[in-house]
């Protein structure tokens, strides 16, 4: 294997540096979320119901309950499609998450990687995809990249017997979330989500998947029981409601000026930033990228080596979008170990 398509930004952490590696914009859940899950303790001693938090995501996308299936994180999504999928072909998008390829290997299936190219700005090209894949990961805004793609473009990838996997984790950091195809129940379409990013709760385990009843109900049937806990179903309610819907815009409309002070300061430096990022983190390239990322370690900053994500290589590194106090200091270190 060229990638280890294990690594994820918290194994760039250690104890002492300022974290730009993680993509979690919270450091910790709003209060009234923890206050939700600190009143959900008292429940503990019974066995997980996801009912009301079905009935809460399916009201929250305008969709059925049938079209939805909680799940312990994204990352239980991922394994699920490849407990549940029999492809003659499976092909993953890249660069992008390394879990569904990660997941689609240890099922056993074989994997053709779809390598979108730099000169494009890693824009999707669904004619990139070859005809006879019947199953396709695409993350959109997609991970690492922080590009999203055109929903016409995503579109252009279904067809008669092919099951088109969209990870939108990071949707609900976009403004308005433009491009999502939650809404809609869309024949061989799986959307996943996740309550990790805009909430800080990547130690709960709480994300959803939206399908077609059959498709869910073929996921459900190789789902362990209880795999989603009882406070990961207090939190999807919670995270569900017009109150939280409206607090996660208002999140996202602050990412987007955090980021565009992030992106500034970065040319300000000649640093080549891919694409056009509209995710809460922006991707850039660096000659001796591994010297740098280990100059900034040592300066008290961990970034994301890009490495690890077919397409990519060392000299590419990810960086979270964080407060402008935050920023302002990392883009002196930056310009420090650049120099």
């Amino acid at each position: 294997m060229d990638c280890d398509l294990w690594h994820h930004g918290d194994r760039d952490l250690a104890e002492g540096l300022v974290d730009l590696a993680v993509n979690v914009r919270l450091p910790a859940p709003p209060d009234w979320l923890r206050r939700e899950l600190a009143a959900g303790l008292t429940g503990l001693a019974a066995y997980p119901d996801t009912t009301e938090a079905t009935k809460a995501i399916a009201a929250r996308h305008g969709r059925a309950p049938e079209d939805v299936l909680p799940t312990a994180g994204a990352a239980e999504a991922f394994t699920l499609l490849g407990a549940a999928s029999r492809p003659r072909y499976a092909a993953v998008v890249h660069p992008q998450f390394t879990e569904p390829e990660a997941a689609l290997r240890a099922a056993g299936h074989p994997v053709h990687r779809v390598r979108l190219p730099r000169t494009g700005g890693f824009r999707l090209m669904p004619a990139a995809v070859p005809d006879e894949a019947d199953l396709v990961f695409i993350g959109n805004p997609t991970n690492p990249t922080s590009v999203l793609h055109p929903a016409e473009a995503v579109r252009a990838l279904c067809r008669p017997g092919r099951l088109v996997v969209v990870d939108e984790a990071f949707l609900d950091a976009v403004p308005g979330e433009p491009e999502t195809l939650a809404t809609e129940r869309l024949p061989g379409v799986v959307v996943l989500r996740s309550l990790t990013k805009t909430w800080g709760l990547a130690g709960l385990r709480a994300g959803y998947l939206l399908a077609e009843p059959e498709v869910v109900a073929r996921l459900r049937a190789v789902q362990p029981p209880w795999s989603v806990s009882s406070l990961a179903a207090v939190a999807m309610v919670a995270c569900s409601g017009p109150g939280a819907v409206a607090e996660a815009e208002a999140l996202a409309v602050a990412v987007e000026r955090d980021r565009e002070a992030l992106l500034a300061g970065l040319a300000e430096l000649g640093v080549t930033v891919a694409g056009r990022p509209r995710a809460p983190f922006v991707l850039i390239r660096v000659p001796g990228g591994e010297r740098v990322r280990l100059a900034l370690r040592r300066a008290g900053y961990a970034v994301r080596r890009g490495d690890t994500f077919p397409g990519l290589g060392p000299d590419w590194l990810r960086l979270a979008v964080r407060d402008p106090v935050t920023t302002r200091a990392f883009l002196t270190a930056f310009g420090d170990c650049l120099a």
